[in-house]
């Protein structure tokens, strides 16, 4: 894996980079939690900045190391050292287990992408300092790596068993007739039905990406290698030709706009030397394309061989390898470009939705190497706020923009961190608690992927996080962005784990996975207080357990009382039949 540059200038993370920096480093709070051990020496007044986060500390209010003394239970029964803040830390360095990733522990094969304790940075000869949060998510899909249990399986008051055969899937495309496997045969009462599924146009023998889902009021939209296909959300049948490019699609944006718009990009040719760099804006509505341009290369070692879309409002930002270009996605015109800026900060990956968030890479090669986050603002590019990360951590993960909550790594120091910000920029809290965490991401090797992501959720104040199921069912563990502490958990009603997938109306909607003999449910959770208690909203069937279950790595979503399942990744055997989308509904 490429080491990316992480030493921010003096100062660390909480100083603005524009502004003079304050004391303390990455992981120093503007407001420290409450103690939990000793009380700490008071905030000494302003002057020059302390070391960052994750070195040595001299004495101060977030850097102060406990007494030496021996290990103190933790939590959940781990043996802990002490932390920073006057907090216990919470577990030992583990590696990090992302591709390529030294000194990966047995077991990282699984499809657990959080696994891991959160790691302990030891400060020379003084004492440990806590990184917390969550553990490496650039590990996809894939089996668990266990037997499969039986889940516990519930009836509804649905007084409808019996068969209602989907859409042929065809091609990929379909034609309305009837489905030769019956997916919905022996259907039991309160089992929800499988309303179509479709398998997957060919692709070549090395495999194909299909990344892109996008789910409106009347059509589902699923891009396969070079092909863009669409699907009315009730019957599967098509609601516009498929659309397919001169070659294969290399990115899509996440989001549609307001009015269901999205942007594609696929390559310029067949060769090693095409560039992912032809735009094509797509109507999801009608299938109609709509503008078309060419993404410039950059500088020298800045080029298009490979980009990431995404949508902020009006502005579509595609990001080159060290740099970014805006657009209007309404006409395809040129906002403004993302260049280098201040001390050698290459754009280096960017995540759209609510905000417009950049992640640079500064100082390469040189004792100020470090990470940048940064605001941008979606219409003149001009930087709202700038969060300088220590030298070593890595910004690997962007699970919300608004609030916004970021992932990093320490390769290293085999550490990893998930941080919340206020609104402004400023640090806020961190995750703090034992647990191995199992949320679905995609490979992100020789680059950042900061959106890619599933199985994680965030509302206004909570963070949704599932854990790993080592035994049994896992839980969701809700928490508190405020300062970084649990507010509750719930367990998964049947012995398979249970994801996060959206927040909406107070409650949380949550995918629990099927067994080899039971489909899977979606489940709604209520967020507030009280009981936390899953109310199943869809029992899949288990005549389509099988297929269900084949999708490793997966693009899931709940729309309208509907659940849709696709791939997100091709194998290109011909010797099989590929799945490509599945939709449930009552």
């Amino acid at each position: 894996m490429t080491q990316p540059p992480s030493q921010p200038p003096h100062g660390g993370f909480g100083a603005p980079h524009n502004q003079p920096p304050q004391g303390g480093g990455y992981g120093a709070p503007q407001t420290p939690p409450a103690p939990q051990g000793p009380p700490q020496t008071p905030p000494p007044p302003q002057g020059p900045p302390q070391p960052g986060y994750g070195y040595p500390q001299q004495p101060g209010p977030y850097g102060q190391p406990q007494q030496p003394g021996p290990y103190n239970p933790g939590p959940y029964g781990q043996p802990q050292q002490p932390g920073p803040y006057g907090q216990p830390g919470y577990g030992y360095p583990q590696p990090p287990q992302y591709p390529g990733a030294p000194g990966t522990p047995p077991g990282g094969g699984s499809n657990n992408p959080f696994k891991g304790k959160p790691a302990m940075i030891i400060a020379a000869a003084v004492a440990a300092l806590l990184v917390v949060g969550g553990t490496v998510w650039a590990v996809t899909g894939g089996d668990d790596g266990k037997g499969k249990k039986k889940p516990v399986a519930q009836k509804t008051d649905d007084p409808k068993p019996g068969s209602s055969a989907p859409v042929n899937p065809g091609d990929g495309s379909g034609d309305g007739g009837e489905d030769p496997e019956d997916l919905n045969a022996g259907r039991q009462a309160g089992e929800a039905k499988v309303l179509w599924y479709k398998e997957a146009p060919d692709a070549p023998g090395s495999g194909a990406d299909a990344d892109g889902m996008w789910i409106t009021g009347k059509t589902a939209v699923k891009a396969a290698y070079k092909q863009l296909f669409a699907y009315n959300v009730g019957d599967g049948k098509p609601t516009w030709d498929a659309i397919t490019f001169p070659q294969k699609i290399c990115a899509t944006t996440p989001q549609k706009t307001s009015d269901d718009k999205i942007v594609v990009a696929y390559m310029s040719g067949a060769s090693d030397r095409a560039k992912c760099n032809q735009l094509q804006e797509i109507d999801l509505a009608t299938g109609e394309k709509g503008w078309k341009e060419k993404v410039a290369d950059g500088a020298l070692f800045d080029s298009t061989l490979s980009v990431e879309l995404s949508i902020t409002g009006k502005t579509l930002m595609v990001g080159r390898s060290q740099s970014g270009t805006a657009y209007d996605v309404t006409n395809g015109d040129k906002l403004f470009d993302k260049k280098k800026y201040g001390n050698a900060c290459f754009p280096a990956a960017f995540a759209g939705g609510e905000k417009l968030i950049a992640v640079s890479s500064c100082g390469a090669g040189s004792d100020k190497e470090h990470d940048e986050v940064q605001e941008l603002d979606p219409k003149t590019g001009k930087a709202r706020w700038t969060q300088p990360f220590d030298k070593g951590w890595r910004v690997a993960r962007t699970y919300s923009v608004s609030p916004l909550v970021v992932y990093s790594t320490n390769e290293d120091k085999k550490a990893w961190n998930i941080s919340t910000f206020t609104s402004g920029g400023k640090f806020r809290s961190q995750v703090g608690f034992d647990e191995d965490f199992a949320p679905e991401c995609g490979w992100a090797i020789l680059e950042r992927d900061l959106t890619g992501c599933e199985g994680v959720a965030v509302d206004d104040s909570t963070l949704y996080l599932p854990t790993e199921a080592t035994s049994g069912a896992n839980e969701i563990v809700a928490v508190d962005l405020a300062n970084g502490k649990e507010k509750w958990r719930v367990k998964s009603p049947s012995d398979e784990s249970m994801l996060p997938v959206k927040t909406e109306g107070g409650k949380l909607i949550a995918y629990v996975e099927p067994s080899y003999d039971a489909g899977g449910q979606i489940v709604s959770i209520p967020t507030g207080g009280g009981s936390h208690k899953p109310s199943r909203l869809l029992q899949n069937p288990e005549g389509a357990a099988d297929v269900e279950d084949s999708f490793f790595s997966k693009d899931v979503d709940w729309v309208g009382g509907r659940f849709y399942i696709s791939t997100t990744r091709l194998s290109g055997n011909d010797d099989t039949k590929e799945k490509l989308m599945l939709a449930y509904g009552k």
